[in-house]
């Protein structure tokens, strides 16, 4: 049973067995008790259809607040796919100078190392 039907349930159980111990415990005469059974009923009325619109209300909050955030979600992955293209767009020409300044400095190493084996062997 959904949470919504249960609370309705359980006020209309309430009702019933208030109602059943006025009827039974009051000393006042049947006119009057049948205008407090008649006052109670349209209180009960009242508060069911005031607890069904707020239930209505919060069904169309929820939903729009569903939508709404649908699409901040899909906007916000656009903005990081575009984000993570252009962060890529703007390393590469970078990476390119890193590895030839790498290459150059790895040549430079092989030629020290070759200088420095000819020294040993001409010593």
């Amino acid at each position: 049973m959904s949470r919504g039907k249960a609370v309705l349930f359980g006020f209309f159980v309430g009702g019933v067995v208030s109602a059943s111990a006025t009827l039974l415990s009051t000393p006042a005469s049947g006119k009057n008790l049948r205008m407090q059974i008649r006052n109670q009923t349209m209180e009960w009325k009242e508060l069911l259809e005031g607890l069904k619109r707020d239930g209505l209300r919060i069904k169309n909050q929820l939903a729009k607040t569903s939508k709404e955030s649908t699409v901040l979600i899909k906007d916000l992955t656009k903005d990081m796919k575009n984000s993570v293209v252009a962060w890529k767009e703007s390393v590469e020409p970078h990476q390119k100078n890193i590895k030839d300044y790498l290459e150059q400095i790895e040549l430079s190493l092989k030629e020290l190392e070759d200088k420095v084996k000819n020294n040993n062997v001409k010593a």
